[in-house]
C-alpha cells in the first residue's frame, strides 16, 4: 500500500476535546466536538472546507474518527491476570479453562454494548447532520468487525466498507492478535470489501517476535497514504469524513504518525481527529 508521492501528516486541534488530551469519556456528547450548537457539524464542515481552500499546493484536510473495538476476551484476561503476567505468559496461550481469547479474540457482551453506545451517539448526531463516512476503514480482527457492524447499524451509509491489514493491532506472541482467514472474513462477513493483496493466511504474526512500536507506526502511515490517496479520487468539493475501527495499539500508532501522544482510548471508544497531508 505505497503512494505514488510521499506524505507527511499533523494533527490540527481545536475542534475536539481529545485533541490537547491524553485520556476523555469513551464516547463523549457529539463525539467530543467542541461546538455544541444546533449548526455544530455544519460548522465544522465548512471550517475544513476553508482549511482546504486556503491551503498550500499539496496540502490537504479530513477528518478521520477512529473508533476502538469494544471489549473483548482478551480484555478481561489481562485485566484478570494484570498486565505484567499478560505478557509473559498468558497472552501467548489461547484461554485459561475459563475464558478463551485466542487465536483473534472477539467480544465480551459488554463489548457489544460499548458499540451500541456509540451507535446511538451517532444516530443522536444524524439530527444535527454529522457527516457520514463516506470512507470506513476495519481492522481484520473479529472484534473490530464486530463492533463496525454495530456500531453503525441503522447508520445511512453508503458503499461498502473495506478491511485492510495494516489496520490490524499490534501482532506477534499474543494469541488474541492473530487473525482469521480470508475466507473466514468473507464468509461471516460478507457485506465487507477486503484489499486485494490481502493474504489467506495471517502470514505477518510470529509465536516469538512481538510488533514493535515503530513498525506499526509505519504501518499506520500506509494506512494514511491510502485514506489520502482515495481522496484524490474524490470530489474536492466535499469535505470527506473517514472512520477508522481497529484498536487501541495501532491507533496510537497513527497518533505517533502524526506527531501526537499516546492516547488512553478505552475499549469502545471514539478519537476524531482533523487531519492535515503534505505532499512532500
Amino acid at each position: 500500500m505505497k503512494s505514488s508521492s510521499a506524505r507527511s501528516y499533523t494533527s490540527v486541534p481545536g475542534f475536539f476535546i481529545q485533541d490537547n488530551a491524553t485520556t476523555a469519556p469513551a464516547v463523549p456528547p457529539r463525539l467530543g466536538l467542541i461546538d455544541s450548537s444546533e449548526n455544530r457539524w455544519g460548522v465544522i464542515q465548512a471550517q475544513i472546507k476553508k482549511l482546504n481552500e486556503e491551503s498550500l499546493l499539496g496540502e490537504k484536510y479530513k477528518l478521520i474518527i477512529f473508533g476502538r473495538h469494544g471489549q473483548g476476551f482478551h480484555n478481561v484476561a489481562e485485566t484478570k491476570y494484570g498486565t505484567e503476567a499478560w505478557n509473559d505468559y498468558w497472552s501467548r496461550l489461547d484461554g485459561d479453562g475459563e475464558i478463551v481469547w485466542g487465536p483473534d479474540a472477539e467480544l465480551t457482551p459488554l463489548g457489544e454494548d460499548q458499540a451500541r453506545v456509540v451507535n446511538a451517539e451517532w444516530k443522536s448526531e444524524l439530527q444535527f447532520n454529522i457527516p457520514l463516512p463516506r470512507k470506513r476503514y476495519i481492522s481484520p480482527m473479529t472484534r473490530a468487525l464486530n463492533t463496525y457492524t454495530i456500531t453503525f447499524d441503522g447508520v445511512p451509509l453508503e458503499g461498502r466498507p473495506l478491511v485492510l491489514e495494516n489496520c490490524r493491532e499490534v501482532y506477534g506472541i499474543h494469541t488474541c492478535d492473530k487473525r482469521r482467514s480470508r475466507t473466514y472474513i468473507t464468509t461471516t462477513f460478507p457485506k465487507f470489501d477486503i484489499e486485494k493483496c490481502f493474504t489467506e493466511d495471517d502470514e505477518l504474526w510470529t509465536a516469538d517476535v512481538r510488533e514493535s512500536d515503530e513498525h506499526a507506526a509505519e504501518r499506520a502511515k500506509e494506512v494514511l497514504d491510502v485514506i489520502f490517496r482515495d481522496e484524490d479520487e474524490d470530489d474536492e468539493s466535499v469535505v470527506e469524513v473517514v472512520s477508522v475501527t481497529a484498536h487501541s495499539g495501532i491507533i496510537n500508532g497513527f497518533l505517533a504518525a502524526v506527531g501526537r501522544p499516546s492516547f488512553a482510548l478505552q475499549t469502545g471508544g471514539v478519537l476524531p481527529m482533523v487531519v492535515k497531508s503534505t505532499c512532500t
